[in-house]
């Protein structure tokens, strides 16, 4: 059994994901197997009942070769989630601060 709090993983905190927030679109890392109903479900359970999703978008981002000096290796590979929330939905008052 999934609870909510194993599925977001953290939030992601870039330039590209505060201008989206405008828009009630917020970046999380989520976990590999999760699905997009889950996803949803998690978000409004763990950020209140205020939270309506209306979309969620899942990107796998691939590992990439890194390299310190002569070593050789990889990131790793996660999941990334874009989760829009309707237009009369709540902020996600975890974001409020960051702006």
């Amino acid at each position: 059994m999934k609870f909510a709090q194993d599925i977001i993983l953290r939030p992601i905190i870039t330039e590209a994901a505060m201008d989206a927030m405008q828009a009630k679109t917020y970046t999380f890392e989520v976990r590999k197997d999760a699905t997009k109903p889950e996803i949803a479900k998690a978000v409004e359970e763990v950020f209140g009942n205020k939270v309506k999703v209306a979309t969620v978008r899942t990107i796998n981002m691939k590992k990439k070769p890194k390299r310190l000096g002569v070593h050789m290796g990889y990131t790793s590979e996660w999941k990334k989630a874009i989760v829009t929330l309707t237009a009369d939905s709540g902020a996600i008052e975890f974001f409020e601060g960051l702006n």
